[in-house]
Order: C-alpha cells, then sequence, then structure tokens
C-alpha cells in the first residue's frame, strides 16, 4: 500500500461464506476484500477498486472503462473470459496464474484415473449399499503399459506426464506451438495420432478460438472404443452433446470430467445419469477447500504488491510500457 491507502480488492463469482472466510484471510491485514456475485453490487464496487480478481463475468472494454482505478486484472489459469487488448488500451495490467495449479490439477487427473480403472466410485457405493459380495461384478484395469495422449503440453500436461512415467505409463503429447519441447520420455505427435492411438486421451489447452469444440464428434469417432477421456481444462473445448454420444453409443468407453460447458453443470444434465462418467464440479486446480487454493492466493498477494510498487505482474498477459 502506497500513502497507508487500503488496497481493493474486487472479487466476482459464487462463493460459499465458509470459501470466503478461507480467502479473506490470505490477504494482508488492512486490504479490502470485496467478494460478491455477478450483479449491481460488483458494478458498485468496481469503480474504486485497484485490482479485480474475475470468476464468473466477461472483463470486457465496457466493464473496463468503469472502473476508474484498476491496476490489475489477476486471474487463475484460464483467462478466456478478459479482453487483454481493452486491458492494454486502458492501461491495465492483465496476469494469469500460471503453473501455480499444475500440480493441483495433475494429481486430479491421475486420481480420476485411477478411480476409473480402479472402479473406486462403483466399489464404495456397493459396500456402503450393503450388497452381498456374491453379486460382485466389474471390469479394471492396471495402467501400465496403457498410452496415454495429453492435449497441450503446457506446465499441467508436463507434470501429468511425469506422473505416468511413474506408473509405467507411454506418454504421447500433442502441442500447437511447434517450439514445445519433450520431457525425453514423452513422444510429440501430430493431433489424429494421439486421438487415435491413445488409450486414454486428456485435455489440458487453454480455451480460445482455435481449440473451442476442438474435440467434437468426428475426433471421438478416431478414439479407440475402449478409450478414457478427461478433461479438466475448459468445457468450451468438447462438444458437450458429441461426447454424450459418443459415450451413450460405445465410440468411447468413459469420461473423466471436471468442467463443462454450463457451468454449474445443469442439474438434468445427462452427464450426470451416464455410470461411465466420473465427474467433480470444477475442483481440480482447488486442493484446499471449495474455491480455495492456498499457493494461488499467495500468488495473487505477491502479484499484486508487484503491481502496486511499480514493477511488472508475473505471468503477465500484456505489455504496458
Amino acid at each position: 500500500m502506497k500513502g497507508g491507502l487500503a488496497m481493493k480488492v474486487l472479487m466476482v463469482g459464487y462463493f460459499t461464506e465458509i470459501s470466503k472466510i478461507n480467502i479473506v484471510r490470505q490477504f494482508p491485514e488492512g486490504w479490502d476484500i470485496v467478494i460478491v456475485p455477478p450483479g449491481e453490487e460488483m458494478l458498485h464496487h468496481i469503480e474504486d477498486c485497484q485490482v479485480i480478481i474475475p470468476d464468473h463475468i466477461k472483463v470486457d472494454h465496457s466493464l473496463l472503462s468503469v472502473a476508474k482505478k484498476l491496476k490489475l486484472v489477476q486471474t487463475g489459469a484460464g483467462y478466456d473470459n478478459v479482453d487483454i487488448d481493452a486491458c492494454t488500451q486502458l492501461g491495465i495490467w492483465a496476469a494469469n496464474a500460471a503453473g501455480v495449479n499444475s500440480q493441483a490439477v495433475a494429481e486430479h487427473v491421475m486420481a480420476l484415473i485411477l478411480s476409473y480403472y480402479k472402479n473406486i466410485p462403483f466399489l464404495d457405493a456397493f459396500m456402503k449399499n450393503r450388497i452381498d459380495e456374491n453379486q460382485l461384478g466389474y471390469t479394471g484395469s492396471e495402467l501400465k503399459g496403457k498410452t496415454i495422449g495429453i492435449i497441450g503440453f503446457g506446465a499441467i500436461g508436463k507434470k501429468v506426464a511425469e506422473f505416468c512415467r511413474a506408473f509405467d505409463m507411454y506418454v504421447l503429447a500433442y502441442a500447437r506451438n511447434p517450439n514445445v519441447q519433450s520431457n525425453g520420455f514423452v513422444k510429440m505427435t501430430d493431433f489424429d495420432h494421439l486421438v487415435s492411438a491413445s488409450d486414454i486421451v486428456t485435455v489440458h489447452a487453454s480455451l480460445n478460438p482455435q481449440t473451442k469444440q476442438l474435440i467434437n464428434k468426428e475426433v471421438f469417432k478416431k478414439m479407440k472404443n475402449t478409450a478414457l477421456f478427461i478433461n479438466t481444462a475448459r468445457g468450451g473445448i468438447v462438444n458437450e452433446r458429441d461426447l454424450i454420444d459418443a459415450l451413450k453409443n460405445g465410440d468411447i468407453a468413459g469420461a473423466c470430467l471436471d468442467v463443462f460447458e454450463s457451468e454449474p453443470l445443469p442439474t438434468d444434465s445427462e452427464l450426470r445419469e451416464l455410470r461411465n462418467v466420473i465427474l467433480t464440479p470444477h475442483t481440480a486446480g482447488m486442493p484446499d477447500g471449495h474455491k480455495f487454493h492456498k499457493k494461488r492466493y499467495d500468488f495473487f498477494v505477491n502479484n499484486i504488491k508487484r503491481v502496486e510498487n511499480g514493477e511488472e505482474p508475473e505471468s503477465k498477459l500484456n505489455q504496458l510500457w
């Protein structure tokens, strides 16, 4: 803080009271931390905040033009809801938290893979429903020798690859950027080969015009009918209707999903009814509690302090000078 003035940080999203308490505790004492859902109250606070952390809103030129004191738009890993050019035009820093959640998300991916092949949700329900074990029947698999295909080979994709190596799996990866380097044990390949050769296909790309609905009916048709599809990136990368059809028609064997086209996932979504699907409510990057990851907020506080001290933020998305 400069001149003893309190830093006002506006967080916009849907948070429980417990989440709010946990989040506020991570910021320095004396800072004004306002956590509100999208709507009128948000518009009132945006006029005098120095920082906005937007969760469920589009940060465009019209919104930014109202924020006369805004210095930083800080997002998590994804920033598809922020107009970066508008931030630059208005002299506002934009930054994400690239890599901060890589360990958490990669661990979540492995938990989903293991839950699926080891039938953990099914067997847990079987035991708790007190069913006679003579009626038990299931199919599963070891991970050793399976091929996993990683779409997007950034911090999260590379961490997933490391974990899979420990399970003696073969790892394929695809990245749009031709300069992305392999980890040595990872084989970089083209998109079509990856989806057709992999036993598991996991998405770790950002959502942009090139990746919007990248995974569609044609892609699912190219996958093995025994394939497991995983998405912990962004729901918009997948055509959800095509995914549901592929799961129901047997084009793929199963799916593990943490993100969806519409969030929260509608209560009447067919995905909730499919037995070959494991669902989590966009929690892969929040290992410490609902809507809470301590490492994420430590990063946010450090970045806010950098901007307040006249420095560039880490993981900047634009350049102001």
